[in-house]
């Protein structure tokens, strides 16, 4: 009975010690790898980073290009309009009347929709292009 429980004593023993050691050398493993772990994640998060600027930089550049193209559409939009206003004052005999500025002028106000314009019938019936010349007071 006695030899009995030193066997199990000692094969405790044994499972303690066992357990103890496999603790230490869980600990030691973690002391030793975190470190390259670390070093692995910020390599990781580094190029991820990269990557996200350069996908930016990639985006930049497609929008540059965008505006661009877009600039150059514009320009051309502006070139035809030249060209037709050019051709229409061809048409009027090369004449670029007061007349004819006035009309331009009372069909820009189309244009306008969120200001208010007030036509003030002259001896002519045209609208006054220069009534801020009128407001001034003789003298001033």
């Amino acid at each position: 009975m006695y030899n009995n429980n030193t066997n199990e004593s000692a094969k405790a023993l044994k499972g303690i010690i066992a357990g103890v050691c496999g603790i230490i050398i869980i600990v030691v493993a973690i002391a030793l790898i975190r470190p390259w772990y670390n070093v692995w994640s910020q390599e990781m998060e580094g190029k991820a980073e990269f990557a996200k600027a350069e996908q930016n930089r990639k985006i930049k550049i497609e929008e540059a290009k965008a505006n661009l193209e877009a600039e150059k559409l514009n320009a051309q939009a502006e070139v035809e309009r030249a060209k037709g206003a050019a051709e229409a004052i061809r048409i009027e005999n090369g004449s670029l009347t007061p007349t004819y500025i006035q009309y331009l002028w009372v069909r820009q106000q189309s244009d306008l929709n969120d200001k208010t314009v007030i036509y003030i019938p002259t001896e002519s019936n045209l609208p006054l292009l220069e009534s801020s010349r009128l407001t001034k007071m003789p003298g001033e």
